[in-house]
């Protein structure tokens, strides 16, 4: 029984909706203000990256500014990702409850903030608590940017948006690295400029997102209680939120579970961190890379994420996102010796570009594919909680490749001398080949709910929206059958329980579908 689902998994799933429209149609019917809430999750997104490869790109100077070794400084990249957790579900609660607005711009501010203070330090602890703090601020913006972004936009651009707001983290890691290359060495400020720099980005997307309306999405709830008359307190609301978070994680525990596992445990988090967080260093150490050089081709390789991950996005609309996904990574596995072995600058830039394009290729995918199996209501907490708990369970890969690379040696010659130094090339090379495998595993016993219209569900602060589904199709289409989505929908692990649930997931269409008629969706 196992066997053909597995295969069945890997059958192109494109959308089959009898009112689709062709993709340039779509982009040319988007308003300014559709358009500006998706800048705004993007760039929201992007600050983040610049936030956080701050570190990274910085590790050399870090250790002369703090007389530090590479494992320990990496040790406030671990905290980062580790408190990143917490304020997902700080953050993402406060989205799907209040609204996308207001939670995302508070978030921004703070960030900033910390940003700013991780600049002006004196001492590696004053540093560590500073970086630990500013992972709580990190934790909410990738949930509350990605439901921004989506939401307000057709379900028909959703892929090709799904690329270009992941890559938002590639375009940030591209800015740092090119903050880094001309800023930093040409300032008294030194580091210190990067950090500067940064937090002025986050403040500026702060202020962007003030300036645009709340997401539609929430717009529409509002009027539906005015013209039905209801006034529910702000406490009311609190009380059903509360209520129907605790029947989302009864109805769709196995869904947690399973995207838990798909952004962590050797997942999509260890995959994008396994191959950044630590290659200026590897680049530098280990292929004797001036710093210059190694900035190089630090850009050479976000260059590659950016294509990929629009790519992997457009293509997943028409082929499915699991497949997608899985593709991109098995390209990876084909780079990998040309991202280790050579020891020349071209060679291993064309490594990272390709390398890069197919990770940020994959992860081009994760924002569509985890807002489409997230229970509705929920896709600010869903998915970001998802995708940070991911992030906190692999928090430790920068420290995990740094170890290694120092208990495994290698010799290269620097200045015409034989010289030892840690071999992150191998332990970098094993990481990302065994991530890689699990990755292909864990996609193709997984869901896809492709072409969700997930915009059409409940907020969170209704009643039944812990319990609503909502499905591959339109709602409408699907109860009247004019769609052939529904055996598409979902696979994997929660196909099983999906087929015990069909009949009651066909009434929830049915509900929707009288919601619609009424005009409250």
């Amino acid at each position: 029984m196992a066997l053909p689902l597995l295969l069945r998994n890997l059958i192109p799933r494109r959308e089959q909706r009898s009112n689709a429209r062709p993709l340039w149609t779509v982009l040319k019917s988007l308003t300014w203000l559709q358009w500006a809430q998706f800048f705004s999750g993007w760039l929201a997104w992007t600050c983040d990256a610049v936030d956080f490869f701050s570190v990274s790109l910085s590790v050399v100077h870090l250790q002369e500014q703090f007389g530090k070794s590479t494992h320990t400084i990496t040790t406030s990249i671990t905290l980062t990702l580790l408190f990143r957790s917490l304020g997902a579900v700080i953050f993402g609660v406060l989205s799907d409850r209040f609204g996308r607005k207001w939670p995302l711009v508070f978030n921004l501010v703070l960030v900033a903030v910390l940003e700013l203070g991780a600049g002006f330090v004196q001492t590696y602890p004053q540093f560590l608590g500073l970086r630990s703090l500013f992972g709580i601020g990190m934790g909410g913006i990738w949930g509350l940017a990605a439901s921004t972004s989506l939401e307000n936009l057709p379900v028909e651009a959703r892929g090709l948006a799904s690329g270009f707001l992941q890559q938002g983290y590639a375009v940030g890691y591209l800015l740092a690295a090119c903050i880094n290359l001309k800023l930093v060495p040409a300032v008294p400020a030194g580091w210190r400029a990067l950090f500067f720099t940064a937090a002025g980005m986050s403040l500026f997307a702060a202020v962007l997102r003030a300036f645009l309306p709340e997401s539609e999405y929430f717009v529409k709830a509002k009027e539906e209680e005015r013209q039905k008359g209801v006034h529910k307190t702000t406490g009311e609301k609190t009380r059903i939120f509360l209520r129907e978070i605790k029947e989302m994680l009864k109805t769709h525990w196995l869904l947690c579970i399973y995207a838990v596992l798909l952004m962590t445990a050797v997942g999509f988090n260890f995959l994008s961190h396994g191959s950044q967080d630590l290659y200026p260093t590897y680049l530098q150490t280990s292929k004797n890379f001036t710093p210059h050089d190694s900035t190089i081709a630090t850009i050479i390789g976000n260059c590659g994420a950016i294509s990929g991950g629009i790519i992997a996005g457009y293509l997943s609309q028409y082929i499915g996102r699991r497949l997608t996904i899985i593709i991109f990574v098995l390209w990876i596995g084909a780079f990998i010796p040309l991202w280790i072995l050579p020891s020349t600058f071209s060679s291993l830039s064309a490594g990272a570009f390709f390398v890069q394009f197919g990770v940020q290729g994959a992860w081009g995918v994760i924002p569509i594919q985890l807002a489409e199996m997230s229970p509705p209501a929920f896709r600010a907490t869903f998915p970001g909680v998802a995708y940070q708990i991911g992030n906190m369970i692999s928090s430790a890969s920068a420290q995990i490749e740094a170890t290694g690379g120092e208990n495994m040696r290698t010799t290269i010659i620097k200045d015409g001398v034989a010289t030892d130094v840690p071999d992150y090339a191998t332990v970098q090379g094993i990481f990302i080949g065994c991530v890689a495998a699990f990755i292909i595993f864990i996609t193709i016993i997984g869901p896809e709910n492709h072409g969700s219209h997930f915009e059409k569900a409940k907020t969170a602060f209704e009643d039944g929206a812990g319990r609503e589904e909502v499905t591959g199709a339109d709602p409408a289409e699907k109860a009247t059958g004019s769609s052939t989505d529904e055996e598409s929908s979902a696979g994997g692990v929660v196909d099983e329980k999906q087929e015990v649930e069909k009949d009651e997931k066909a009434g929830a269409a049915v509900s929707v579908e009288h919601r619609e008629k009424a005009g409250l969706a």
